[in-house]
Order: structure tokens, then C-alpha cells, then sequence
């Protein structure tokens, strides 16, 4: 079982910026992909938009509202995943939750954070 403990977000001015961080419990070398989903209200879970992505490879994946402002990284030491927001807009505005695929025997598992809330005022 993995777990996620999300951090950072909060209250922003739109042009902004912020960092959201999500610590995983075990090895980044066990999950095969780490993903920053946002959700706004009125939205079902289902309907979670994938803002970015990062494989255990290394490759990276933007929601085309994300590209050229957000940035997804991580730290295999510190087995954290991060999203770094830059010019944010009000419409960035969501709760965040990161998630993590991992294989379990031969299944394939997927894992939510609590979620962080994120506000950008205009």
C-alpha cells in the first residue's frame, strides 16, 4: 500500500506562483507514475483534470492549460513529487491531489492524496 501526504498550496494573486509537494511512502522506484490532478467544484472525482505527469522514467506529461507555467519534478531522496505553478490564473483555481500508480504482485494500483486546496484571486 502506498501513501501520499500532500503539502504546500494555499492563497495566491493571479501572476503568482506556488509549489504543492507530495510525499510518497516508499521508493519512487516502486511507483510508475506520480500525477498532479486538480478538481473544481461541481466536478465529480471522476471527472479530475490530469494537470501533469512524471513516469518513473522521468518523462513528463502537461495538460496544455499547465504547459509553459506548471513544472512537475521529483526528488527520489526525499521520495517527493512536486508541481511548480507559475503565473497562475483564477481559473487555476481547484483543490490539487496528487496520485501514484504503482504495481502490486501483477496488479496495477492507483493511490490518492488528501488534496490541497489552491485559491487565486484576480
Amino acid at each position: 500500500q502506498v501513501q501520499l501526504v500532500q503539502s504546500g498550496g494555499g492563497l495566491a494573486q493571479a501572476g503568482g506562483s506556488l509549489r504543492l509537494s507530495c510525499a510518497v511512502s516508499r521508493s519512487l522506484r516502486e511507483i510508475i507514475t506520480l500525477g498532479w490532478y486538480r478538481q473544481t467544484p461541481g466536478q465529480e472525482r471522476e471527472q479530475r483534470e490530469a494537470v501533469a505527469t512524471i513516469t518513473n522514467g522521468g518523462r513528463t506529461n502537461y495538460a496544455d492549460s499547465a504547459k509553459g507555467r506548471f513544472t512537475i519534478s521529483r526528488d527520489a531522496a526525499k521520495r517527493t513529487v512536486y508541481l511548480q505553478m507559475n503565473d497562475l490564473r483564477p481559473e487555476d483555481t481547484a483543490v490539487y491531489y496528487c496520485k501514484a500508480i504503482y504495481i502490486v504482485d501483477v496488479d496495477r494500483r492507483a493511490c490518492w492524496g488528501q488534496g490541497t486546496r489552491v485559491t487565486i484571486s484576480s
